[in-house]
């Protein structure tokens, strides 16, 4: 059987086992296989990532920000986007089909034993992370940068400690699983803050806040937070993304161009830049600035797939992955301020266990139409129970159904082009948002190679240029 047969079968066989949405929070299983395994999440350090929303965005940055001074690094981020393969990263580059396939039949028989001695099997992320810890180990990368789950201190990745945890702004979502209420959320994902660790904390409302710094002090740990002791000091827009002058732990970097869109990537850039200075302390590497041109270099460099990306021109599409209300605001608030259409058509894929009306009501600020439909999930909501909420919102002439993702886009550019042949070029664009699902969806229909990411930049590599609407049009 040639490797890419052998990979198809081998995601068949990791995805049949309990999937994402069916979380059972617990660290008993993934705790005895990494046992078995030899503790590959102790073969280095690690940089810990939570929150509720910029997790991925953050976990790229500081990844570029660590290759760029050298470090061979490790990130293990999801959902994906369109491969599997997305999720494992090695030095920016997702792992190769052979690699995959060598890292699941390692590490097969161990979760098989797992599986046995407990109620419930291991299920599709715990098997990933698995995979993803004995890679890290078996490369090795002198750094791990690990994305939460779910949560935080029951989520799988927790049997890692990490040197330097960063907290994203925690907001209402996954409240099956993780409570209610802010304070509720906010306690789960302090379970990351370490005893002796660095905790890097983005803006957060008073009452995460208060949870998360009260858990530091229990644990000894040491507290950055952003807008203290790190954050933005100006931002103005660019051609193509934002140029930004951040205060770290260590400095103040000026000029530092960002290619990515919204005053939310300016915040995941300061985290990701107090994140890395925290983790150069304590790797023993003195207390001075980091290079500033290495810090410019690397940012200049990032790219964010899936959040804010331009997609095509004639007219515009933007896909971005969207999926709770607090995620959604920053998205319209970020397109506002960055884009000028004067006609801006939706198309919108959410799961059925969001907060769909919440999102909803985000949007209809930012949007002149929306067309609903269902993604390629089998949680999808129907695109039927979708426009009878958007209408609530939006009004019934405002709505329109199609029952396929691709249709909706064919609805959505038509739109889009009658506002651009009465308005004039860059006037009309679309958004496709709703959920990573969605975002995923839309990129294998419209990217290059059925969607899939290339390696990213390194430090010797040139940056591929983002565009602005008007740019595109």
């Amino acid at each position: 059987m040639d490797i890419e047969a052998r990979m198809h079968e081998v995601e068949r066989e990791i995805v049949s086992r309990r999937p994402e949405h069916s979380v059972d929070l617990a660290l008993d299983r993934m705790a005895e296989l990494v046992g078995l395994l030899g503790d590959p999440q102790r073969a280095c350090p690690v940089i810990h990532i939570t929150g509720t929303n910029g997790k991925t965005s953050t976990a790229r940055m500081t990844d570029a920000l660590l290759r760029s001074r050298g470090l061979r690094s490790g990130r293990f981020t999801s959902p994906h986007l369109v491969s599997i393969r997305e999720r494992i990263v090695v030095d920016g580059a997702p792992v190769d089909p052979g690699r995959f396939v060598a890292a699941y039949e390692e590490i097969i028989p161990y979760v098989r034993l797992v599986d046995e001695r407990h109620p419930a099997a291991m299920s599709f992320f715990e098997v990933l992370t698995g995979m993803a810890f004995a890679i890290f180990a078996d490369t090795p990368v002198d750094v791990m940068v690990l994305e939460v789950g779910v949560g935080g201190r029951l989520d799988c990745t927790n049997v890692a400690d990490g040197v330097v945890a960063v907290i994203t702004p925690i907001a209402i979502d996954h409240t099956r699983l993780l409570g209610n209420t802010i304070e509720e959320i906010a306690e789960e994902k302090a379970g990351i803050i370490k005893p002796g660790a660095t905790a890097v904390l983005a803006q957060q409302s008073l009452a995460a806040a208060e949870v998360l710094l009260r858990h530091a002090v229990e644990v000894a740990a040491t507290v950055a937070r952003e807008g203290a002791e790190f954050g933005v000091l100006s931002r103005e827009q660019a051609v193509g993304g934002q140029q930004l002058t951040l205060r770290g732990l260590r400095g103040t970097y000026e000029d530092v161009f960002l290619p990515l869109f919204g005053l939310h990537q300016a915040g995941n850039a300061a985290c990701a830049l107090a994140a890395v200075e925290a983790f150069a302390g304590v790797s023993g590497e003195g207390q001075g600035a980091l290079d500033a041109d290495l810090v410019r270099e690397a940012f200049a460099q990032v790219t964010s797939p899936g959040r804010l990306e331009v997609i095509r021109r004639s007219p515009t599409i933007i896909i971005d992955a969207a999926h709770n209300p607090a995620g959604m605001a920053a998205t319209a608030a970020a397109i506002e301020e960055s884009f000028t259409f004067s006609s801006l058509t939706g198309v919108f894929a959410a799961s059925g266990d969001k907060d769909v009306p919440g999102i909803l009501a985000e949007l209809e600020p930012l949007l002149t139409d929306i067309v609903v439909t269902r993604n390629s999930s089998e949680r999808s909501l129907d695109p039927g129970q979708t426009a009878e909420l958007a209408a609530e919102i939006f009004g019934e002439d405002r709505v329109h159904p199609a029952a396929r993702l691709d249709d909706a886009i064919d609805v959505a550019v038509t739109l889009a082009d009658e506002a651009v042949a009465e308005s004039g070029p860059g006037t009309g664009g679309v958004l496709v948002t709703g959920s990573v699902i969605t975002a995923g969806d839309a990129r294998r229909l419209l990217g290059p190679a059925g969607g899939e990411l290339p390696p990213e930049p390194s430090a010797s590599q040139p940056a591929r240029h983002s565009f602005t609407a008007a740019e595109l049009s």
